[in-house]
Order: C-alpha cells, then structure tokens, then sequence
C-alpha cells in the first residue's frame, strides 16, 4: 500500500494530548485497513523545529524523528497547541514553514491554541475556524479576518481543519480518518479507544457546567448545584426560589444575572444533558429516560432534545452509540 505522511508539528512548551492524541488515532486506524479496499495507510512523523527533544507544559519529554526542514512530501500536518507555540521564534518557525509548503499539502490541521500557528498565516482569513472557547475572543481580536465559531468541537473549511480544546484533536483526526478510509474503519479505531466517532453538541455543553460550578462566589451556586442533583423533582421557579430564601422574581433576576439564562432553560438544559448521558450509557427507553430527568411528555422530551442537539432522541442513539448497541429504545 502507498504511504501518506501526516506531519505532528512538535516545539518546547507543547500541549503532550495534542500530539498524542490524534497519533494514537492516526496509529490504530492501520490495524482496520484492507490493503484490498484501502489504496495507502499514513506515516507518522513527530517533527520538530530541530532535532533536540522537546519538553510538552506537562513535562513529558518527545523525541523528534525528523526535523521540519528535513521533510519532502507532506500528505497532512497537525499543528498542537500549547503556550510555547505563542513564543515569537517558535511561532515564526511554524507558521513560516506552513505557508511556504501550503499549496503542496493536502489538508492543514491545527489543536486546541495550535490555531496560533496557523493563523498568522493568512490561510484562514475569509474561513470558519474553531479553537478553545477560553481563546476564542483573543483570536478573534488577533485575527479579525477569521470566523471563530467559539462552540464548535471541529470546523473543516475546504483543507482547513481546526478543533477546539486537547481532546477535541482526538475528535479531528477521527474525522480524518472517516474521510480518507470511511465510517467503518473510524468507528472501530474509536471503539478501540472507548470515545465518541462523532460528539455531539458544542464546547459548551462541556465548559458550562464547569463554568457556573466553579462560581462558589454566587449566592445562587448550592441551587445550581442542588438542582443538578435532583432532576426529576420538582424544580420550578417557585421551588427553587424558596431554597434560596428569595421571591420569585428576584430569584429569576438574580439567576439571570449569575448564569446567564432564566432558571427554567438552565434546568432544561441541564435535565438534556444528562438525558444525553444516559442513551450514551444505557438501552433504556427514552420515555423511561425522560421521565428520569423530570420530563414526562415524551413528546416535549423529543422536540426539546431535537432543537438542542440538532438530533431526534433515535438519531442521536444511532449515530453515537456503538454498533451493537443501536436500535435499542426505538
């Protein structure tokens, strides 16, 4: 079988998931090949500005293979992120060596802040681009001719590909490899690495609620906190604003005030979310689903479940559950 090589850009002050993460996809992806059906399989190449080990923020050390200028032909490059990337040398480095190689490579990647890399480029101006949502505002600011889509977990815009925080690589490789080897082969690569083909949502159904748990400032956070453990109670305004010694209406305004959203959409929003858990890890049916997060109405469960995930209940458990586990609670 012919051989492509996908490029891992490497450099000190590297994010190690990153790397690691989209290689031990890249890498698994060959065990599912069928020379019969699959005209080439990848080289890896971890490739650094020089040939020295480089020093990953978490302190693991990585040892380049190759150094940048040393390569020929490059199929795909992978920038990571990582704060020794938004040191100017570094940064130059990479972003210098894209550009001039831009037109012979098939598709450009960046991880997470590794979008520092790539944008300085100029090969995303005009394009939709995704990066982690605490970074989305400063590239927005650095970069004003980028549409940076601050949810989404992966965005590819012709052979532009950019994802979203260190994991969100592992996510964009997978789609690498539903592109150049189809459905079955990344679905068996995420199979063996127990994650998702395909999330579903954006970065904020994973940030958010980290985001307001870690308000231990506001008044509101045990309520937060307390509704979150008891979704299929009673868990309307009146309630809840009893729980925090407040009349009604100055509990909605002051939620509003401290989480961004009316009380009734974040207990919505919360009830989905772990409604989306539970077809994730169970055969359950959905009305039994439903009625565990406090939603009776099958019916209003499906058509909330829908708008917010783009997905009807059955389609989401088809889509993202394993192979054998479809079909259940249809």
């Amino acid at each position: 079988m012919e051989t492509r090589t996908v490029v891992l850009i490497g450099f000190d002050g590297v994010t190690a998931l990153d790397v690691i993460g989209p290689l031990e996809v890249l890498t698994a992806a060959q065990h599912y090949l069928d020379p019969q059906s699959h005209a080439f399989r990848y080289r890896c190449i971890v490739a650094g500005i020089t040939r020295r080990a480089f020093r990953a923020e978490s302190g693991v050390m990585l040892i380049p293979t190759n150094t940048l200028r040393e390569l020929r032909s490059v199929d795909t490059v992978i920038i990571p992120g990582g704060m020794g990337l938004r040191a100017t040398k570094v940064n130059e480095a990479v972003s210098q060596w894209v550009l001039a190689r831009a037109e012979k490579i098939r598709r450009i990647a960046s991880v997470c802040t590794g979008i520092y890399g790539l944008a300085p480029t100029g090969l995303l101006d005009g394009r939709r681009a995704a990066t982690h949502w605490q970074f989305a505002a400063d590239v927005r600011q650095r970069f004003p001719g980028i549409d940076v889509d601050s949810n989404a977990i992966y965005v590819k815009d012709a052979k532009m590909y950019t994802s979203a925080g260190a994991s969100s690589g592992i996510d964009l490789a997978l789609a690498l490899v539903e592109e150049d080897f189809g459905a079955q082969v990344a679905m068996q690569v995420a199979r063996e690495l127990v994650v998702y083909m395909k999330r579903p949502g954006g970065q904020e159904q994973y940030s958010e609620p980290l985001h307001w748990q870690s308000r231990n400032d506001s008044e509101l956070a045990d309520v937060a906190t307390w509704a979150l453990a008891h979704l299929r109670d009673d868990l309307s305004v009146e309630l809840l604003a009893r729980r925090a010694c407040l009349s009604p209406r100055q509990f909605s305004r002051r939620f509003k005030a401290a989480f961004g959203e009316a009380p009734g959409a974040f207990v919505l929003r919360m009830r989905l979310d772990a409604a989306r858990s539970r077809i994730d890890s169970s055969r359950r049916p959905f009305k039994q689903i439903a009625a565990s997060v406090g939603i009776e109405n099958l019916d209003v469960f499906r058509r909330a479940f829908e708008r917010t995930y783009g997905l009807s209940p059955a389609a989401y458990r088809g889509r993202f559950r394993s192979v054998d586990a479809r079909g259940a609670g249809r």
